[in-house]
This record gives structure tokens, C-alpha cells and sequence, in this order.
């Protein structure tokens, strides 16, 4: 009778034995793979490359503006020209001759100021776009131009001075480093439309 007792009492406690160390073993299994996923979870915290800010891409438009400077259709230069009057009564209108110059500012742009001659002198500052340098051919030479046109001022001062609006245009041939040919038209809108043809020659400078 105590022989059959003991005998289940052993089974009872080793079988209560067996199921705490696996509870146990359990347990302990739990603990070792909570760190495990709160490493997963930290993995995620890793910060991910930032996506570079949005740069904005307006840029100031910077003009470098440098009186005497070369622009693509040549050099700037001073000269002396003749002027063949094409209508109008001022300066500009009558035969005679002209005081001429090219100041390039930018690459494209210039002024050229000019004198138109006469008892009562006309005073054209016209700033002109300067077009690249083309090809011509006259008789059987090949030769380069560059075109340019403009607006600006006409100053007539005779007793009367007037001021008015100056269309010009033309064209500018290198002849050497040191010389420039130039042929354009001018139409000063005074008292009158008054409309000159200009030829001459200037000698090249570079910077004021």
C-alpha cells in the first residue's frame, strides 16, 4: 500500500518536475526573443539617407557689362565716315561727313555714338544688338560681316533743338586687327524723318 503510494508520489513530482522546467525553458525562450525583435524594431530606427532639400534654381542673371570690349561682330573702334543724305532737313539729311564710334558693353549688345557734320550738327546715340559674323561673296571674294540694328536718340542742335526717336542699322566688316569698314543707315524722326547713308572706316580699340 505505501509501495503503490510512493510510486504515484514519484510520478507526481516528476511529472510537476518536467512541466516547470518546460514552463521554464518556455519562458526563458520568450525572454530571448523579445530582444530579438526589439532589435528588429531598433533596425527600423536606422535613419535612411535624407532627400536632399529642393534647390532652387533661379539664378540672377549677371551682365557683365565692359565699355570698349569686343562684342561677336568685332571690335569697338573710332573712325571718321562720309554721310549721304537720303530725306529730311537737318545734318543727317545733307551730304557731309560723320564722326563715328562702336563701344561694345556686352557680347551682343553696343552703343554707337556719331556726329553728323554740318552747320547745325546731329548727335545719334543709337545701342544696337550685334548679330554674329556671316559670310558675303562679292565679286568672286569671300569676305565676313556682321550685321547689327538699334534704336536709341537723335539730337539736332540747331536754335530749334530737337529730340527725337533714331533707327539704325547696318553692317561691319574687319579689314585687319586694326581697322573695321562700316556701312549703315540712319533714320532720325524729328521735325522731319530725316535719313542718312553712312561709309567709313574705323580704327580698333580695346577697353576705355
Amino acid at each position: 500500500m505505501n509501495s503503490t503510494w510512493l510510486q504515484r508520489f514519484s510520478a507526481l513530482f516528476i511529472s510537476s518536475t518536467i512541466t516547470m522546467l518546460a514552463s521554464g525553458l518556455s519562458a526563458q525562450a520568450q525572454t530571448v526573443s523579445t530582444p530579438g525583435k526589439i532589435s528588429t524594431t531598433a533596425a527600423d530606427l536606422v535613419p535612411q539617407p535624407t532627400q536632399p532639400a529642393s534647390e532652387t534654381s533661379a539664378e540672377v542673371a549677371q551682365v557683365d557689362v565692359d565699355p570698349g570690349r569686343a562684342t561677336r561682330g568685332g571690335s569697338s573702334y573710332i573712325g571718321v565716315a562720309g554721310n549721304i543724305g537720303l530725306g529730311g532737313d537737318s545734318a543727317l539729311s545733307e551730304g557731309g561727313f560723320m564722326v563715328f564710334s562702336k563701344i561694345g558693353l556686352t557680347r551682343t549688345f553696343s552703343v554707337r555714338p556719331s556726329v553728323a557734320i554740318e552747320d547745325d550738327p546731329v548727335i545719334l546715340v543709337p545701342v544696337t544688338y550685334d548679330f554674329n559674323f556671316r559670310t558675303a561673296d562679292a565679286f568672286e571674294d569671300t569676305f565676313a560681316v556682321a550685321p547689327y540694328v538699334g534704336a536709341g536718340v537723335a539730337i539736332e542742335t540747331s536754335d530749334d533743338a530737337d529730340v527725337g526717336l533714331l533707327l539704325s542699322g547696318g553692317v561691319d566688316v574687319p579689314l585687319s586687327t586694326n581697322f573695321t569698314a562700316t556701312a549703315g543707315v540712319n533714320a532720325a524722326f524729328l521735325d522731319e524723318t530725316d535719313v542718312g547713308l553712312m561709309i567709313g572706316v574705323g580704327y580698333n580699340f580695346t577697353g576705355l
